[in-house]
């Protein structure tokens, strides 16, 4: 027992845990034909109630989990695994049928279809009172009281902001506040308003479908489930105290001391170029970064559409504007976790890092 909660808690370093959170996505997608099948569903339902049954009898794991704001986060896992089945589960069923020659599912029950007003708004209707029944109840039978008011000679470790904020917490980490609070957000929401835009593909357009929009699905899916419900994972399950990493098995320890060398690029890059030190001007220091920051967002998009065949062909399909956008908000997109691994793995701080102007990345 001993040694499987080491192994658990190995598993769920940050570097070794997002390594397995982006296969398991890779799985997910590959074999989404078998594991989408209703017995294949019900026992990975029975494994993860298995799981959690299982690590409710660790004391730490047990009094972490049962605290009455953990419960959303545990609802919004098992919901998020649900509808993220049950979505793949109808665009697999729907590529079946159109690579037989059918019509998807949608188009043989077009005949239930009903009017916006009065059905859809009366069946929306019920359903708001019923959930709004259900915070209620919800309300009144789990307790979650407010905290005693903010004193400003002593502060919380760990200091954690609500469930539902947490992941961007985690993310000022890695980046400046501005960067982590506003232009990552505002890149997020934008990326999410442009897909429709970039991908108008009208195959898939109606109906469930993986195959039609699976440019338009895999990105989105990533995004949600590796970048966003993992960073809400992480930030409340496995930082404790001091904002230091634990395993879910891991007594949160108050004098725990990680030591960190951080370091900026700038100062890895001219640290090697002996007897050089850095250079008192901001633009000249941090040179190396943003050739980097150039090379990436530049040349590997260039190197992309010159050399490789399919990035040539989507450019060629999507045009130039709707083209740049796309691998600008992918590059953007996988920035963040490369940037994780990158301060995880070999602990770079920044790699430009201009603190004169705010601009830190």
């Amino acid at each position: 027992m001993h040694s499987i909660i080491e192994i658990t808690n190995f598993l769920f370093q940050p570097a070794v845990f997002f390594a397995l959170s982006t296969v398991v996505f890779w799985a997910m997608i590959r074999f989404r034909e078998k594991w989408t099948e209703p017995h294949a569903a019900v026992l990975l339902l029975a494994g993860a109630v298995a799981a959690l049954g299982l690590s409710l009898l660790n004391g730490h794991f047990r009094e972490t989990a049962s605290q009455a704001d953990h419960f959303p986060i545990f609802l919004m896992l098992f919901s998020t695994g649900f509808f993220t089945w049950l979505s793949l589960r109808q665009a697999v069923v729907n590529d079946r049928r159109l690579a037989q020659g059918k019509p998807p599912v949608e188009k043989e029950t077009s005949d239930t279809m009903v009017y916006v007003w009065p059905d859809l708004v009366f069946i929306e209707l019920i359903i708001a009172v019923i959930g709004l029944a259900a915070l209620l109840a919800w309300s009144l039978l789990l307790r979650a009281p407010l905290e005693a008011a903010a004193n400003p000679a002593w502060t919380p470790n760990p200091s954690k902001a609500p469930w539902y904020f947490v992941g961007l917490q985690e993310m000022l980490v890695y980046f400046d506040p501005w960067l982590a609070g506003v232009v990552i957000p505002a890149l997020i929401i934008l990326g999410l308003m442009a897909i429709p835009y970039i991908d108008r593909n009208p195959g898939g357009s109606g109906y469930y479908s993986f195959k039609g929009r699976k440019y338009a699905v895999m990105p989105f899916l990533f995004g949600f489930l590796v970048l966003w419900i993992s960073l809400i994972f992480v930030g409340t399950f496995l930082r404790g105290p001091g904002w230091n990493f634990f395993g879910p098995f891991e007594p949160w320890d108050e004098n725990k001391t990680v030591v960190l060398n951080n370091v900026n690029l700038s100062e890895f890059f001219w640290a090697r170029l002996p007897g050089i030190g850095l250079p008192n001007n901001p633009w000249i220091r941090e040179l190396p970064g943003l050739l980097v920051l150039a090379f990436y967002f530049g040349g590997i998009p260039f190197f992309l559409t010159r050399r490789v065949p399919f990035f040539r062909n989507l450019s060629g399909k999507l045009g130039k504007a709707r083209y740049a956008v796309l691998l600008f908000l992918s590059l953007s997109m996988a920035f963040l976790p490369l940037k994780m691994v990158l301060q995880w793995v070999f602990h770079l701080k920044y790699i430009v890092s201009i603190p004169e102007f705010f601009f830190n990345i």
